[in-house]
């Protein structure tokens, strides 16, 4: 049996990246404060409940129009939901939800397959309640 992929995605620096090598238990995925980093897929396996799942590191969805390489970073994420079994959606509710989440959200509902929404960042009771806006 194929081992099932979960899809991290979001938009740029929600912690996607942290995330991710939070999940698989090693610094895999590049962590920086600049937008953009990620650029390309980056997987790695984590054992959850005697199963091996790979997970799949993506760059951010909605960068600028002024980032040169925009169209690749969508299309290597767009690759990584094709193939993925399970999305995870992770956004910032310290910004809110933004137009960005939005557009990327209205993208998984189309893939139709399952999604997860992880709010990050909600690491005191004001931030964890605001976290209800994204429901």
């Amino acid at each position: 049996m194929a081992q099932p992929l979960i899809a991290v995605v979001g938009r740029p620096n929600v912690g996607k990246s942290t995330l991710f090598n939070r999940l698989v238990g090693e610094r895999v995925a590049i962590v920086e404060d600049t937008p953009g980093i990620t650029r390309d897929r980056v997987y790695g396996e984590v054992e959850w409940r005697g199963r091996q799942i790979r997970v799949g590191d993506t760059g951010g969805l909605g960068m600028g129009e002024e980032d040169p390489l925009r169209a690749e970073i969508r299309a290597q994420a767009e690759l990584a939901l094709e193939e993925a079994d399970v999305i995870l959606f992770v956004t910032d509710v310290t910004e809110g939800l933004s137009p960005i989440d939005r557009d990327v959200a209205d993208l998984l509902r189309r893939s139709h397959k399952p999604v997860l929404v992880a709010v990050n960042k909600a690491d005191n009771e004001k931030r964890e309640q605001s976290a209800a806006e994204f429901y």
